[in-house]
C-alpha cells in the first residue's frame, strides 16, 4: 500500500466535505441554463425568441449569487421572468449551502492539521539554510530557540502541545522557526521536519518524557545516520541506551546543575569563566563570586540532589540533607540526613546557624522560596543558591535576592547552545575542570589583557577553501602560518587583535590553548574569543592573500601586473647599480 502524503489527506477531506455541495451548485446550474435556453422569449417580428446557452450561461452567473445586472440581452418574456426568479431561489440555496459547508470545512480540526502540515513541509523543504530540528517547546526548547535566533541559526520545532505551537507565532526571532503540533517520535514528522535534509545539523531532543527523547534519537539514527543528535536525558537507563548509539550526545540537566553548584563551590574561578562565556547577566569577568568555605546544606534528594550531593561529596565538601521522602538509616558516613520538609525547624536540626550555605534544590518552586525565606531569617550570612523549576515564577526568584540563581532549563538551554554553536568551548570548560586552578586564572588573565571589559564574542574559523582560501593556498605552497601570525592586526603592524585563541580541533584531536608559536595546518578548526569587530577583520585576513602574506612577512607586496613590473624593475635597477659600484640617482 503506498503512502500518503499530507497533500493527498488535505484533497481527501476537501472532497469528502465539498463533494455534495460541488454536485448541488453543478444541478442547480445545468438545470437553470438549460431551462432558461428552451423558455420561449418575446415574439419579434412574428417569430418567438430563444436564448442562446452563451447568454443562458452569462444570465445564470450573475443571477444565481443576486448580482443583478438586468434583462440582457432582451428584454424577457413572462415566462423567462418566472423561470428566472425559480433560478434565483435554488441558487442562493445551492450557494449558501456550498459557503456553509466551506466554513465547516476549514473549520474541522483534521483539515487544519493536515494544512499546516503540508505548509510545513513545504517551508522545510524549500529552505536552503543551515537549521537545527528541535523536538519540544517547553522551557528549555523555547530558552534554545531563543538563543539560536540570537546567534542567526534556524530552527525546525516540533511539539505535541497546541498551546505551545501558538505560542510560537507570537515569538520576534530573528531568523524564521516554522513550528508544527505533531509527535515529533513519529517517522513521517521527522522527515517533514527536515531529518533528512542536506541543510539539517543537528537534532535536539528535548521533550519531558525520556521514552519519547529516546525514541526520537532511535528513529533519527535510523532515518539519517550522519545526522548529529543531542537528547536529554534525566534516567540512568536510559542514558546508558542513548550512549550506545553513535554520533549522540546526552545532556541530564540535573547533573549540570550539580556541576555549576560544585563549581560555584569550589572553583569559583572556573563558574566565574563558564558563566562569562555563556553571557549571564551582570557577570564580570575575573570578579568570580566569593563563597565561605565550610559545611553546606542540601535541602530536596531527588535527581538533582543526588548529583549535587555527588559533586560535594566527592570533592570533599561536607553535606547535610534535609528531603521528606529519603530513608535516613541509609545515610552514607559523614552525611547527616534529616528525613522532614524544609522549613523552619527542620533548618534548625541541621545546625543552619553554622552552615557556611545552603542549596534549596527541591522540584516545587513554592518549597524552594519559603525554604529562602527560613534560612534568611535564621542566617542571613549564609550563601544561598536555590533552583528554579518553571521560568514564569523569574519576577518572585528575582525578588527574593538569592546569592546564585540557577534555572536547570536554562543551564541546559546553554549547554546545548555551546554544543551546536561552538561545542569547542564547552570541550575547553571541562579541560579546565580538570586542572588546577592556576590554569584558568592565568586564562582570564590573558583574556582580559586582551579584551579589556568588552562583551566576550565567541567564533570557529575552519582553515578549509571554502572558509579560509588565503590560508589554504599559503599552505599549500609549503608556507608556514603561525597561530601569532594569524592574530595580527594589518592596520597597526605587528601588533596583534584584541582576542585570544582558546583551541583548535585537529585531526580529531583537539589542543587546547595553543601558544603563539603554533603552526597552522589545513583543516584545522580554531576557536577565537575576541572583540565582536575583530571576526570581520580576521575574515579579511583569511581571504584576501596581500593581507595574509602582510602579517606573515610584514612586507606589503604590490598589487597588480602594473605595481609588480615596476617594483620588479626597481629593485633590478638598484641591484645594477651596487653591481657598478655607483650609487642611485635620487
Amino acid at each position: 500500500m503506498a503512502p500518503t502524503s499530507d497533500l493527498d489527506r488535505v484533497t481527501m477531506i476537501v472532497l469528502r466535505y465539498m463533494r455534495r455541495p460541488l454536485f448541488a451548485l453543478l444541478f442547480v446550474y445545468s438545470v437553470g441554463i438549460m431551462g432558461m435556453a428552451l423558455m420561449p422569449g418575446q415574439v419579434v417580428d412574428g417569430e418567438t425568441t430563444y436564448m442562446s446557452l452563451f447568454h443562458a450561461f452569462y444570465f445564470f452567473t450573475y443571477t444565481a449569487t443576486t448580482t443583478g445586472f438586468g434583462e440582457l440581452p432582451n428584454g424577457f418574456s413572462e415566462e423567462q421572468r418566472l423561470w428566472t426568479i425559480f433560478c434565483l431561489y435554488t441558487g442562493v440555496i445551492a450557494w449558501f449551502y456550498a459557503i456553509g459547508s466551506l466554513v465547516r470545512l476549514v473549520q474541522n480540526p483534521h483539515f487544519i492539521q493536515a494544512m499546516d502540515g503540508f505548509r510545513f513541509a513545504r517551508k522545510v523543504a524549500h529552505n536552503v539554510e543551515p537549521f537545527v530540528i528541535l523536538c519540544g517547546f517547553g522551557d528549555t526548547g523555547s530558552l534554545l530557540a531563543r538563543g539560536l535566533s540570537d546567534h542567526y541559526m534556524r530552527a525546525v520545532i516540533l511539539d505535541s502541545d497546541p498551546e505551545r505551537i501558538k505560542a510560537l507565532g507570537v515569538r520576534d526571532y530573528r531568523v524564521a522557526m516554522p513550528g508544527l503540533c505533531a509527535d515529533a517520535s513519529t517517522p513521517k514528522h521527522l522527515l517533514a521536519a527536515g531529518v533528512e535534509h542536506t541543510a539539517c545539523r543537528a537534532l535536539v531532543a528535548l521533550t519531558n518524557d525520556d521514552d519519547v527523547n529516546l525514541k526520537i534519537a532511535v528513529m533519527a539514527r535510523h532515518l539519517n545516520p550522519r545526522l548529529r543528535v543531542i537528547c536529554r536525558s534525566t534516567s540512568a537507563r536510559h542514558e546508558t541506551n542513548l550512549r550506545a548509539l553513535d554520533n549522540v550526545t546526552v545532556v541530564d540537566p540535573f547533573e549540570i546543575f550539580a556541576q555549576l553548584v560544585y563549581w560555584a563551590i569550589a572553583r569559583s574561578e572556573l563558574h566565574n569563566l563558564n558563566a562569562w562565556f555563556v553571557g549571564v547577566h551582570g557577570v564580570e569577568l575575573g570578579e568570580p563570586i566569593q563563597v565561605p568555605r565550610g559545611n553546606w546544606i542540601l535541602c530536596g534528594y531527588g535527581r538533582m540532589g543526588h548529583w549535587i550531593h555527588h559533586y560535594l561529596q566527592s570533592h570533599g565538601v561536607g553535606v547535610r540533607i534535609i528531603d521528606p521522602e529519603m530513608d535516613a538509616s541509609v545515610a552514607e558516613e559523614g552525611t547527616v540526613m534529616i528525613q522532614a520538609h524544609a522549613d523552619h525547624s527542620a533548618l534548625v536540626t541541621a545546625e543552619i546557624d553554622d552552615a557556611a550555605g545552603v542549596v534549596v534544590a527541591t522540584n516545587r518552586d513554592s518549597d524552594n522560596l519559603s525554604a529562602l525565606l527560613s534560612v534568611t531569617e535564621l542566617n542571613s550570612d549564609a550563601f544561598r543558591i536555590v533552583r528554579q523549576n518553571s521560568h514564569e515564577n523569574q519576577v518572585a526568584f528575582d525578588a527574593a535576592r538569592a546569592d546564585l540563581l540557577l534555572q536547570h532549563s536554562l543551564t541546559a538551554a546553554r549547554r546545548i547552545l555551546k554544543l551546536l554553536i561552538s561545542p569547542l568551548v564547552q570541550e575547553l570548560i571541562d579541560w579546565l575542570a580538570e586542572r588546577q586552578p592556576a590554569l584558568t586564572e592565568e586564562l582570564v588573565g590573558r583574556l582580559q589583557a586582551a579584551m579589556g571589559a568588552e562583551p566576550p564574542h565567541l567564533w570557529s574559523v575552519r582553515l578549509v577553501p571554502g572558509e579560509a582560501p588565503a590560508v589554504t593556498d599559503y599552505l599549500d605552497n609549503e608556507g608556514v602560518i603561525t597561530l601569532g601570525a594569524l592574530c595580527r592586526d594589518a592596520r597597526t603592524f605587528p601588533e596583534g587583535l584584541p582576542c585570544e585563541a582558546l583551541a583548535i580541533r585537529r585531526a580529531g584531536h583537539s589542543i587546547m590553548l595553543p601558544d603563539e608559536d603554533c603552526s597552522l595546518e589545513a583543516g584545522d578548526e580554531i576557536l577565537f574569543c575576541g572583540v565582536q569587530w575583530v571576526e570581520q577583520i580576521l575574515q579579511a585576513t583569511l581571504h584576501n592573500p596581500y593581507t595574509l602574506r602582510y602579517v606573515i612577512t610584514g612586507v606589503d607586496e604590490p598589487r597588480g601586473y602594473v605595481f609588480a613590473w615596476l617594483k620588479t624593475g626597481l629593485w633590478r635597477r638598484r641591484g645594477d647599480h651596487k653591481l657598478d659600484g655607483r650609487r642611485p640617482r635620487p
